[in-house]
């Protein structure tokens, strides 16, 4: 049973940065908008797909891949994973699009849980947004797309990335205008922006076997 993790954040917060401290071959990253990397150092990175499925389905089948030797696989931006199938759908009528967009990203998800091993992490980069009652959450492609799914229930993680200009955090717990939330003990209630040391955590915390190397 795989660990799916929400990282929320705006723009420009730290969520990319974050990935910093990890060694090449301890990572793979979906970059699903094709954007490039806030640092210098060089990561394993998988460009954006053509369409949606095919987007889903080069998830998938990395995963599955190199599940065995890739412990931490990341999804930069996941949100684009949504908005990119509802510009695909845009002249479609209905609302069966937004039942299929809500589906695939929980069938994503649940996949993540279901088919990986129990070390593999998968962590979601995703942007955010305020509600009508002022809530920051996680952006999806509407309200009819809310009423389907509530994306921070599909995870048991969510974190989120901020900045002052010139420190960045990742807030662990909600202050009730967030969906923020980690087990508890698990983290200090407002850390820095470093995936690794989070990726780290949270494999002491429920015992995980530190992630293996990727081969050649």
């Amino acid at each position: 049973m795989g660990i799916p993790v929400l990282i929320l954040g705006e723009s420009g917060s730290g969520k990319s940065s974050s990935m910093r401290n990890f060694d090449e071959k301890e990572i793979l990253i979906f970059n699903v908008a094709n954007k490039p990397l806030p640092f210098r150092k060089k990561l394993g990175s998988i460009k954006g797909q053509a369409t949606t499925d095919a987007e889903y389905s080069c998830v998938k089948a990395y995963i599955e891949k190199y599940k065995e030797k890739v412990k931490t696989f990341v999804i930069d931006d996941s949100q684009y994973l949504m908005a990119f199938e509802m510009f695909e759908k845009a002249k479609e009528t209905g609302y069966g699009k937004f039942t299929d967009c809500a589906l695939h990203f929980y069938n994503l998800v649940q996949y993540v849980i279901k088919e990986t091993p129990e070390d593999v992490i998968v962590y979601f980069l995703h942007h955010t947004e305020t509600s009508d009652t002022g809530k920051i959450k996680a952006k999806t492609s509407g309200k009819m797309l809310d009423s389907q799914i509530t994306l921070e229930g599909l995870f048991s993680i969510v974190l989120m990335a901020k900045t002052d200009g010139k420190t960045y955090k990742f807030v662990t717990q909600s202050d009730g205008y967030t969906t923020c939330k980690s087990p508890l003990e698990m983290f200090e209630s407002e850390i820095d922006n470093d995936l690794k040391f989070v990726d780290t955590t949270i494999r002491e915390y429920w015992g995980l076997v530190p992630g293996e190397e990727k081969g050649e």
